[in-house]
């Protein structure tokens, strides 16, 4: 049985290269859109809000304590907002236009040209707001979402000194008694921080040094404050759709914890120790915690290649490797590495799979574990009556709503994609108008973590189809789901 859902998956996805809007979607599922690069483009510059005084801004998030600080900051608001529409003025005019001329749908990749090309300068929040909607179908089309994919995470480094400064501050000494050499300049730099490679005094261990950007809090914090604001007045308006205030929550919060560095030490720690016994293929670098603050990270040097550009033979048997990595992350441990893409992992010399950046994770409840492993059963035995409560319990549909008229589109949908004769019997535009109709006409959403889950499959089936365009993940995945 399975053996075919191998075939038939193969033959559907050959049909979907063929139909431009579902390729462009799983380009964009298998991050082939995301860069690369270590640095930031030469003409970008980075507007942050430098305040003086931080006691009351709070490290876990809360939109209560936000607005009670910055409420009484009017003068810096004020200078923020006008920063922002000096930058994005022109963007808010035209999304007006769009609205009141109801085209929306009809401009909305020029308007993701448009918001790429400005969100990198105006900060962190922006940055990390732009790639978390870059995954998310069920609220971008796949034009929008490649173009938001392009959004480079890289931006200019801050100057060494400030670096060496705030090393200094954070670890209560001066550099030079925990680390023998620093690289002079950081050989990354990133919306949040940037990295320096040493060596340690005491032991003589190559080292990465993560070292927080300044003014990340505030400036963060300021550009919650103002977006949540505009999502409060945006709620007025019936034909917006979007939850901002919801989206802005529930984004933010995961957004703090990245903020701290002792709590991504912790994660990797932990992550490696969940898959060394059963995946000692998959290493993680060490964390050191007496060398690591909430913005100061010191880990174990790598060295290696992005898997995605490695040209060894043993490249297909450690997709391999990731794909089982994260089903176990999946459907056992429940802790998910939640930044999944192509510069996250790297080939080792030794031919091992090293994950990096453990910023952020999701936690996984029970339910929502055997919830995915019974909804792949119900769905090979095709009972869709569990299937639609299935959705309920994974977060796809709220509790509470009527599942009778869901069930016939779900399984003419379903029966459709399963028919005897593959893919060649599927209309994908009926398919597609289908589940547009039932996305529009019930409350569908996609849970983040679920986004994240197709993000971490989609690119490793993306670095696998570079090597094998015959690769199935469906058959690595079976034995071990099995």
């Amino acid at each position: 049985r399975f053996g075919d859902v191998s075939k038939e998956i193969k033959r559907v996805r050959k049909q979907m290269e063929e139909d431009e809007q579902l390729a462009s979607l799983m380009r964009g599922l298998r991050g082939q859109n995301l860069r690369d690069d270590q640095f930031a483009d030469k003409d970008v510059t980075m507007r942050l809000v430098e305040v003086t005084n931080t006691e009351g801004l709070p490290l876990v998030y809360s939109p209560e304590i936000i607005s009670a600080y910055w409420g009484k900051r009017p003068g810096a608001v004020a200078t923020r907002a006008v920063q922002l529409l000096s930058v994005a003025g022109g963007f808010i005019s035209h999304i007006i236009s769009d609205l009141i001329t109801d085209k929306i749908k009809e401009n909305e990749v020029t308007r993701a040209i448009e918001l790429r090309e400005i969100v990198t300068s105006l900060g962190p929040a922006y940055i990390k707001l732009g790639q978390a909607l870059s995954i998310r179908p069920d609220i971008l089309s796949p034009a929008a979402m490649t173009e938001l994919q392009k959004l480079c995470d890289k931006v200019p480094s801050f100057p060494d000194d400030i670096a060496m400064a705030l090393l200094e501050e954070e670890l209560g000494r001066p550099w030079q008694d925990i680390y023998s050499e620093l690289s002079p300049s950081p050989i990354a730099a990133a919306s949040l921080g940037q990295v320096y490679k040493g060596r340690l005094k005491d032991t003589g261990e190559l080292v990465a040094v993560k070292v927080q950007r300044p003014f990340v809090l505030e400036t963060v914090t300021i550009d919650l404050f103002i977006i949540r604001n505009l999502g409060l007045v945006l709620k007025r308006f019936p034909q917006v759709a979007l939850d901002v205030v919801g989206l802005v929550d529930e984004w933010a919060a995961r957004f703090f914890e990245e903020l701290d560095y002792v709590n991504e030490g912790e994660n990797g720690t932990r992550f490696a120790e969940m898959m060394r016994e059963d995946l000692p293929q998959v290493v993680v670098p060490k964390t050191y915690p007496e060398y690591t603050s909430r913005k100061v990270l010191t880990t174990g040097w790598v060295d290696g290649e992005k898997l995605s550009q490695s040209t060894e033979d043993d490249v297909g048997s450690l997709v391999n490797v990731g794909v089982i990595c994260y089903l176990k992350q999946l459907l056992d441990t429940g802790f998910f590495h939640a930044d999944p893409h192509p510069g996250n992992m790297i080939r080792t010399p030794d031919g091992k799979l090293c994950i990096l950046d453990f910023g952020l994770v999701t936690k996984l409840t029970d339910d929502q574990k055997y919830g995915m492993i019974e909804a792949i059963a119900h769905l090979i035995h095709r009972d869709y009556d569990a299937i639609v409560k299935d959705f309920v319990k994974l977060g796809f549909i709220p509790e509470g709503v009527n599942l009778d008229p869901i069930l016939p589109v779900l399984a003419k949908v379903f029966d459709q994609a399963l028919e005897g004769g593959g893919a060649k019997n599927i209309n994908f535009q009926e398919l597609a108008a289908d589940l547009a109709q039932i996305t529009f006409d019930y409350p569908f959403k996609i849970p983040p973590y679920f986004a994240l889950i197709i993000r971490a499959i989609g690119v490793l089936e993306g670095i696998a189809l570079v090597g094998d365009p015959e690769f199935a993940i469906v058959d690595e995945a079976y034995p071990y789901i099995a």
